[in-house]
């Protein structure tokens, strides 16, 4: 049971990384890949997305913000790994349990913006596009910049969009050191 459980999802990692390539090519209407961190609902643009992991051994290191949970190898290379949940809702509870560990996931934020950085998110939920959401409330003023538009889906479940380009230039982010 536990190869047919690996078997699909293999088969779910390969088709979401053939949807993503092809959404960034420009054959898809997908804009977003959709996360849960810690009981939230965010959507985070592709175009400052990377590659997406299944989460390796991380290594901790002293000294830092509780949300910074580590270095991990990723294509040969060391990346920070941040608890996406935990930067930007400390108070929200830890998923907790062997099935959250098992369906969280790394995903690489763009080397374009600049940061050798790779976000933990509890679940992926898969691609979105805007035909799939009927209403949008802007960012508030007194949001955070990481924060983009709250769209609400056909479900009428709230989604936070996430500004990638401003996470990876917020002094928060930034200042991994506790």
């Amino acid at each position: 049971m536990a190869g047919n459980q690996r078997q699909s999802l293999k088969a779910l990692q390969e088709r979401l990384a053939s949807r993503l390539a092809e959404a960034r090519e420009g054959g898809s209407d997908a804009s977003w890949l959709a996360v849960e961190a810690r009981g939230q609902r965010y959507l985070l643009p592709l175009v400052h997305a990377g590659e997406i992991f299944p989460v390796p051994f991380v290594q901790r290191v002293p000294y830092t913000q509780p949300w910074f949970l580590g270095v991990a190898a990723l294509r040969g290379g060391l990346m920070g790994v941040v608890d996406l949940g935990g930067l930007l809702q400390p108070d929200a509870p830890l998923a907790s349990g062997q099935a959250a560990v098992s369906d969280a996931k790394l995903v690489a934020l763009n080397q374009a913006l600049g940061v050798n950085a790779a976000l933990w998110v509890d679940r992926l939920v898969g691609l979105r596009g805007i035909n799939m959401f009927v209403g949008a409330a802007p960012r508030a003023a007194s949001d955070s910049p990481v924060f983009a538009q709250r769209l609400t889906d056909t479900h009428g479940e709230q989604w936070q969009e996430l500004n990638l380009q401003a996470l990876a230039e917020w002094p928060a982010f930034l200042s991994v050191v506790a």
